[in-house]
């Protein structure tokens, strides 16, 4: 009976130490429309991979303009660029092609 007691004890803290990890590998994503993101604002937990989706017939590119760190996808029309939000801040996203094509990424 102690044994099983303990075992039961052990599968319990085990468990809940489980619940307590935070989630790893968040990601999120963002459509590039033709000549707008959707959503054009949006928020994520630092450690979170952004997803960005060509989902329109024009070509796009992903250009930070204002932010912590500054990065810039390849201009393209189809397929996905992904960046991990390491630094928390706000970035000031666009495409250079289309001017108006804005996105704000928040940070937490």
């Amino acid at each position: 009976m102690k044994r099983l007691i303990a075992v039961l004890a052990a599968v319990a803290l085990v468990g809940a130490g489980l619940t307590a990890i935070p989630a790893f590998g968040a990601t999120r994503s963002i459509a590039l429309r033709d000549n707008f993101f959707s959503p054009k604002s949006v928020s994520v937990k630092r450690n979170t991979t952004v997803r960005f989706v060509w989902r329109g017939r024009a070509p796009h590119n992903v250009t930070v303009k204002r932010g912590p760190v500054k990065f810039r996808s390849s201009t393209k029309s189809k397929g996905t660029y992904r960046k991990k939000m390491t630094r928390r801040g706000t970035y000031r996203i666009v495409c250079t092609i289309h001017p108006g094509m804005n996105l704000t990424l928040r940070v937490r």
